[in-house]
């Protein structure tokens, strides 16, 4: 690259502002007609992306990237298929731009209501996993939003693959090339210049470790939309369902160790513990779990490393789980609500007053009564995909799909009205 990392990003933001006033008036079979050029293109072009994919693993092996980094990094056909139906299934939703709601006459005889717009231009900043490209690109194009995606350097290759295909989708819907672009240096400068364009950039969202987040939220010029951890919690209640209990807290830890809504601390009452916690336990060690208890557990099931006072605030993203017998349901909400990262917390209980208390008094951005952890996304809550999850209360809460990448203008209707 001859010219400077902050002369490039400039160039980028500028070409994105511009992008974003075509994307503001483009039409829903406009945008559409991407999205499923996009699919048809990633669906053609497995053979390159796997290629690119394994340039990239090898790459993150020989230069140590642990397990879980390199389980998020891998393009798996089955990942690849999951991205082509993300972009199907955020062509087929509801286009939210230019909907207009609560009009309503006013005395003065106007008409009041609000309309829902895009943000602007977004800028994505994420590490190792590849599909976000994906999710990423397909959110903000559907919204109405020019993106810049910055990915981590492990994925480069993948990316690169990734913004061909999107390239290809945009051309076949005559939407400028500067809707999606995705960051070609691998220089860390570039992040930092990124965040501080708040001429060019409306909105960051970052994915990837609390390093990163916590640099971002500190440095950031334009506003976040952020999580920090996901350190979330199943909680077997005294009237949980022993078999639900047993299939629930299995599934959320052990479907997958790395993503952020994994549970990474069990509570369980005391009254059921000695029912429940013996066949849990022999799941998670049959599978490799280590296993860190309170006093209460380590003398219920035996082998069981003791939890230290950080264990209930970590996010281990691995086969490590940490376990508290509770008295209470007042104590298992206070736990939560003192160890949490207000990301997901779910209830397993059979009583209704339970299961409304833990509602309304778990502060995360998703409660749950009955299932899995595991279902905090986007794709499983029916956004097509997600661009983030967030634990602010501003703006967007949870998994961020189409609405959280709009805001909202009040527009008023008139026929010669003048103020008296």
């Amino acid at each position: 690259m001859t010219e400077s990392v902050h002369d490039y990003m400039t160039r980028l933001g500028r070409a994105a502002r511009e992008a974003s006033r075509v994307l503001a008036r483009a039409s829903t079979a406009q945008k559409n007609r991407a999205l499923q050029a996009a699919a048809s293109a990633l669906d053609a072009a497995r053979a390159e992306l796997s290629a690119a994919n394994e340039q990239d693993l090898a790459s993150g092996r020989s230069n140590g990237l642990d397990e879980a980094m390199l389980d998020r990094l891998a393009l798996t056909p089955a990942r690849i298929d999951d991205m082509i139906e993300g972009l199907r299934q955020v062509a087929a939703l509801p286009d939210p731009i230019g909907e207009i709601r609560d009009m309503r006459y006013l005395p003065s005889g106007i008409q009041v209501g609000k309309m829902r717009v895009p943000l602007g231009v977004v800028g994505i900043i994420y590490e190792s996993r590849p599909n976000v490209t994906i999710d990423a690109a397909s959110l903000c194009l559907k919204s109405g939003n020019a993106t810049i995606l910055r990915g981590g350097s492990e994925a480069i290759h993948s990316n690169q693959a990734i913004a061909r295909c999107i390239q290809l989708g945009l051309a076949e819907a005559g939407l400028p090339a500067a809707a999606v672009q995705v960051v070609e240096t691998t220089d860390r400068a570039a992040v930092g210049a990124l965040i501080a364009m708040p001429e060019f950039v409306d909105v960051i969202v970052p994915r990837g470790g609390k390093g990163l987040i916590e640099r971002i939220s500190r440095e950031a010029r334009v506003p976040v939309i952020k999580h920090l951890d996901g350190i979330c919690h199943v909680y077997i209640d005294v009237a949980a369902d022993l078999d639900k209990a047993v299939r629930i807290a299995d599934n959320a830890k052990t479907q997958r160790y790395a993503p952020c809504n994994t549970m990474e601390t069990l509570l369980v009452h005391a009254a059921i513990a000695g029912k429940v916690l013996p066949p849990l336990a022999a799941i998670y060690r049959e599978k490799g779990v280590e296993l860190r208890g309170c006093g209460q557990t380590r003398v219920l099931l035996g082998d069981v490393l003791e939890a230290s006072e950080e264990d209930w605030s970590t996010e281990y993203n691995a086969p490590i789980l940490s376990i508290k017998i509770v008295e209470s349901l007042d104590a298992a909400i206070e736990h939560i609500n003192r160890y949490g990262s207000q990301h997901t917390d779910t209830i397993v209980t059979e009583n209704f007053t339970d299961a409304r208390r833990f509602l309304t008094e778990v502060d995360s951005s998703s409660v749950m009564i009955n299932a899995s952890t595991r279902f905090a996304d986007g794709f499983e809550y029916g956004l097509g995909a997600e661009i983030g999850i967030s634990t602010d209360k501003l703006h967007a809460r949870g998994p961020v799909g189409l609405e959280g990448l709009t805001s909202e203008k009040y527009v008023v209707f008139g026929d010669g009205h003048v103020r008296t």
